[in-house]
């Protein structure tokens, strides 16, 4: 029996529209991935220590606050200072061009705007762990 893809859905900051969390969560859950939604106002430090607890493969956090410049960074660090160097930190929410840009320099995957179909994010995630989890069988 092969492995499900593990991914954690967070709410970082003070942000409170878990809306569209929910909706990813619940795609990548019908997808046949293992999820756990951390819920609303996690720090970056809860985020990182629950995909430790939880061996996650992906850490995917859904930011409509506008502090994205912010926490994606310090999660990254964090995730390097953990030693979490072969996990996945990709997400969405409202988030500029050029700041996804600018955040997919420092390391952080693909990143997902409102009104992206769910399928989308699904065959990214299916690819990155192909590309970079699937153990030879």
């Amino acid at each position: 029996m092969e492995r499900r893809i593990r991914v954690l859905v967070a709410k970082p900051g003070l942000d409170g529209h878990d809306r569209g969390a929910k909706v990813v969560a619940a795609a990548l859950r019908d997808a046949g991935m293992e999820v756990i939604y951390t819920g609303l106002r996690q720090t970056p430090e809860m985020i990182v220590e629950t995909a430790l607890q939880e061996d996650v493969d992906v850490i995917a956090l859904s930011i409509l606050s506008g502090a994205h410049i912010t926490l994606f960074p310090k999660v990254l660090n964090l995730m390097k200072e953990k030693e979490l160097e072969n996990v996945l930190l990709t997400g969405g929410g409202i988030i500029p061009e050029e700041d996804a840009e600018k955040l997919g320099k420092m390391g952080v995957g693909k990143l997902f705007g409102p009104g992206t179909n769910t399928r989308d994010i699904v065959d990214y995630v299916n690819a990155w762990y192909e590309k970079h989890r699937k153990e030879p069988l």
